[in-house]
């Protein structure tokens, strides 16, 4: 049985670790319409944690640092700009947002189409090259994969 939090709009939230935090947050803003929800800093090291909002999803992010956690992970520009997870961002319009983030500086790596399964959508990477995809396909709408 799994116990979720009385105040938990979703249960999955990606973290992601950046150079420059303070950098990505905004980035992060400008290309794909994130919200600050929250942004911890230190006087001395600067973003130590943010937690940013997109409709009823969030992204938890730090800074790249010598940590337990900081450890675990690596930057995708230490291992050839690859990514070992991406994260899939449900939207109302992937052509609205394609041309936002083309327009920020994403990295597209997938153009814009029509998917097999229902749905339209891209992938591209960010400023420090972490995998995204945005698309219109909307897993919890079964009806969408009735119709393919």
């Amino acid at each position: 049985m799994t116990t979720l939090s009385k105040h938990t709009r979703a249960n999955l939230i990606p973290c992601l670790l950046y150079r420059d935090p303070e950098v990505a947050i905004e980035w992060l803003a400008r290309a794909f319409g994130f919200e600050a929800q929250q942004v911890v800093r230190d006087p001395q090291q600067g973003v130590v944690h943010a937690q940013l909002v997109f409709g009823s999803g969030m992204l938890m992010l730090g800074p790249v640092r010598d940590s337990d956690y900081g450890r675990q992970m690596v930057q995708p520009g230490d291992v050839g700009g690859r990514s070992t997870q991406s994260t899939y961002v449900v939207v109302n319009s992937a052509d609205a947002l394609y041309t936002q983030a083309k327009a920020a500086g994403a990295d597209i790596v997938i153009e814009l189409k029509n998917e097999d399964y229902g749905g339209r959508g891209f992938s591209c990477r960010d400023l420090e090259g972490h995998l995204w995809t945005f698309g219109t396909y909307d897993p919890w709408d079964t009806t969408a994969a009735e119709d393919v």
